[in-house]
């Protein structure tokens, strides 16, 4: 089985106002309410892939309760811890300014909890997968991501790791079955600035060398990257489309991935899977559907758009 964790699932309100004014009544032309969070974003494109997985993570309130309603409507499984007197986020996010959000903060999460999650965790078996992924609230402590790992080492769990800075470089010493890093990350990671796919190939194999297996690296316009555990490296340049949506395009990117692995323990067929997924959500309003994954996928093999990178590294 597969189990995401989010740490902080939201309500995502997204509206669009056309000619925002600040200091006046604004009112929306367009408005969508979907449950958000880069586990739960997994989850979701899995299911449009016909693979079942778990969301785990801590909801509260009757925001939660709605967050449970739109996933269970979806027919994701869900197996939330609740937290009382609280209430999940609500993220309102304002399509018609690029960029322009307010997410909310989340409940507080005390230590009880955070040790039901750890018993949940527990009961994890060999050949499961376990994606961790996106930042943490406050109330968590900074090293959780580190802890699960150390706690399940020895049970030869496959775990994605999609988180930044430290809380990604924490927890490669426990060797991670995949970490996915965009560009700008990866230059984050190494404190520098990542111009090339070449670059890229050579921070993501000094990623190895710190303990990831394989190392998936999104790169906007100039496609992806993978640094397969086998010592192959993949390239793919990005599929034509219209951007639509960027938002969830990474996390869709790691279920294509991971839908592809568990298919045929294939790596390119793996990257091809996570570079169609990881497309075809931003060219769509929301997280891509299956037929638009196989669609972009069959442009892929069409164009021949993925290459085994020789002599780079």
């Amino acid at each position: 089985m597969i189990y995401t964790v989010t740490f902080n699932p939201s309500l995502d309100y997204i509206v669009s106002v056309d000619n925002f004014q600040t200091g006046q009544t604004n009112r929306t032309d367009s408005e969508l309410m979907l449950p958000g969070g880069k586990g739960i974003n997994v989850s979701t494109v899995l299911k449009n892939l016909g693979i079942d997985s778990i969301a785990l993570g801590f909801v509260a309130g009757f925001v939660g309760d709605e967050i449970i309603r739109r996933l269970e409507s979806m027919e994701v499984k869900t197996d939330f811890i609740r937290i009382p007197k609280e209430v999940s986020r609500i993220n309102v996010k304002l399509k018609s300014i690029e960029g322009t959000e307010i997410n909310g903060a989340g409940p507080k999460i005390g230590r009880d909890k955070i040790g039901q999650l750890m018993g949940q965790l527990n009961c994890l078996e060999q050949g499961d997968v376990l994606v961790l992924a996106g930042s943490i609230p406050a109330s968590i402590p900074e090293d959780i991501y580190r802890k699960i790992m150390e706690r399940l080492k020895e049970k030869e769990i496959l775990v994605v790791v999609d988180a930044t800075k430290d809380l990604l470089l924490n927890v490669l010493q426990y060797k991670p079955f995949l970490i996915k890093p965009n560009i700008h990350e990866l230059g984050e990671l190494f404190h520098t600035e990542v111009h090339n796919k070449k670059e890229a190939a050579e921070y993501g194999r000094k990623l190895q060398e710190m303990g990831a297996r394989n190392v998936l690296i999104s790169m906007a316009g100039e496609g992806a990257l993978l640094v397969a555990e086998d010592g192959s490296i993949f390239s793919a340049k990005a599929p034509r489309g219209t951007l639509v949506n960027g938002v969830g395009a990474g996390d869709s990117m790691v279920a294509g991935f991971l839908a592809g692995w568990l298919e045929k323990k294939d790596y390119r067929y793996a990257f091809s899977m996570g570079t169609a997924s990881g497309s075809a959500s931003a060219f769509s309003e929301y997280l891509a559907t299956g037929e638009e994954i196989r669609q972009v996928l069959k442009q892929l093999d069409e164009e021949q758009a993925i290459k085994q990178m020789e002599g780079m590294v």
